[in-house]
């Protein structure tokens, strides 16, 4: 009878986890410029966009500029890929990104085309998006980006972006 190997403790598994997540999103310049922060339960992430005055585009409404909400999904979108496409290599114990310097992580998918939908004005808060999977190939990804504020059943933007994957770690 071979022995198995005892499973590594939870907080073991959520450190690692969170160790990885957090070399992805500061190996971004622009995430952090931004501010935007990533919270994860499991496999899923959400985007925050934590209200700045330096983030509204029309101060008489005053609403979000279009462009921070733009690049806001698309972050979003790029992040949800990778931790998509590194997840089974980092719950295998295969991967490990922290300390690891940002030219030596894992490559970003790039980004062919990205549609937002404003549906609504984007109010002096702070906002949160997440964003879902549609299509994951080896090439090729279709990712659809929902981002709200106050109320998830009520999205002031939306998005739809096709990317590019990186080529196999292997």
């Amino acid at each position: 009878m071979s022995a198995r190997k005892p499973p590594e403790p939870v907080q073991v598994i959520k450190q690692r986890r969170d160790a990885a997540l957090r070399a992805l999103v500061d190996a971004v310049p622009y995430i952090r410029f931004l501010g935007v922060v990533f919270e994860r339960r499991g496999d899923e992430l959400t985007a925050i966009l934590p209200y700045r005055d330096v983030l509204i585009g029309n101060p008489l409404l005053p609403a979000l500029h279009g462009g921070a909400t733009a690049a806001f999904l698309e972050i979003t979108a790029v992040m949800t890929l990778n931790w998509s496409y590194l997840w089974e290599d980092l719950e295998a114990g295969r991967l490990d990104l922290e300390g690891t310097a940002p030219q030596d992580l894992p490559r970003l998918p790039k980004t062919i085309d990205f549609t937002v939908d404003y549906l609504r004005t984007g109010l002096p808060r702070d906002a949160y998006a997440r964003a879902r999977i549609t299509r994951a190939g080896r090439r090729y990804a279709s990712v659809q980006v929902e981002g709200w504020q106050d109320n998830r059943d009520r999205p002031y933007a939306q998005a739809t972006g096709h990317f590019v994957m990186p080529a196999s770690r292997e």
